[in-house]
């Protein structure tokens, strides 16, 4: 992906990313598995998971996200 593509990309989800309230995020990339891991608090201590469409897997402790899981990445980012 061209880097001037790819930061489109990241500027249009800042606005979904700061919904979330989240202070923090960390982001963690599984080059071999091509999974890409969104934590909203470290330690998640997740305590349930939602799978939406697509390999997408929303982390929960209650009804407060505390990650997200994108599974083949390197699928849904294509030029």
């Amino acid at each position: 992906m061209a880097t001037a593509t790819l930061v489109k990309e990241i500027f249009k989800a800042l606005p979904h990313l700061k919904k979330v309230g989240a202070k923090n995020l960390w982001f963690d990339f599984d080059d071999e598995a091509d999974v890409l891991y969104i934590s909203l608090e470290r330690p998640q201590n997740a305590t349930d998971t939602d799978m939406l469409e697509d390999g997408v897997l929303i982390r929960t402790r209650g009804k407060k996200v505390v990650g997200i899981t994108i599974t083949n990445l390197s699928h849904k980012f294509r030029d």
